[in-house]
């Protein structure tokens, strides 16, 4: 599972409990999207970020 390039997030692990208390495990997963960013020197690369990132404006999109 991909994991984000700036908040190194991504997919956690716990139970799922049912109403009569039974436990499965269950995955969660971070919303991960691979998307082409402008470095520093003026080219360009693609990485995986999450979408709390994206929004938060840490990368500019190329």
């Amino acid at each position: 599972m991909a994991r984000c390039a700036i908040c190194e997030k991504g997919a956690h692990f716990g139970n799922t409990v049912s109403h009569s208390h039974r436990r499965a495990n269950k995955m969660w997963k971070a919303n991960i999207q691979s998307v082409r960013v402008k470095l520093d020197n003026g080219g360009n690369r693609r990485i995986n970020i999450c979408t709390s990132c994206l929004r938060s404006g840490y990368i500019e999109r190329a």
